[in-house]
């Protein structure tokens, strides 16, 4: 193996949010809307449509999202009756995650939030 097999290739965040405002985490305009504002703040080009879906049963149902974006992912789980919402991005262009966590805590208006940043 050459040294370039070992060189970062992208970051990865993962960010729990928790004590979601509900009315966001129901509402599939305001999730594709957050996906839209993420983008353009970590400057992202989104690459093809926004998939939005709720589906699930009882405890488990809620809306999920995913977006390409040109240099990788980003989605969103709403966990409704948790009122949490899950959301991880993955780019092989840095951009930063403090930043990131910052906006995704108050656009869902969350109380609380945990992340996991990974250089990949």
């Amino acid at each position: 193996m050459t040294n370039d097999t070992y060189k970062p290739w992208g970051k990865s965040i993962s960010i729990n949010l928790y004590d979601c405002d509900l009315s966001i985490l129901s509402n599939p305009t305001l999730i594709q809307q957050y996906i839209i504002d993420v983008i353009k703040l970590i400057d992202m080009v989104a690459h093809g449509p926004c998939h939005i879906e709720r589906f699930g049963y009882g405890e488990l149902e809620g809306y999920s999202a995913m977006q390409f974006i040109e240099t990788s992912s980003i989605t969103v789980h709403c966990d409704e009756p948790g009122k949490r919402a899950f959301i991880d991005i993955f780019s092989c262009k840095d951009f930063d995650g403090k930043m990131t966590l910052d906006f995704s805590k108050k656009f869902f208006k969350a109380q609380f939030e945990k992340n996991t940043v990974l250089t990949r």
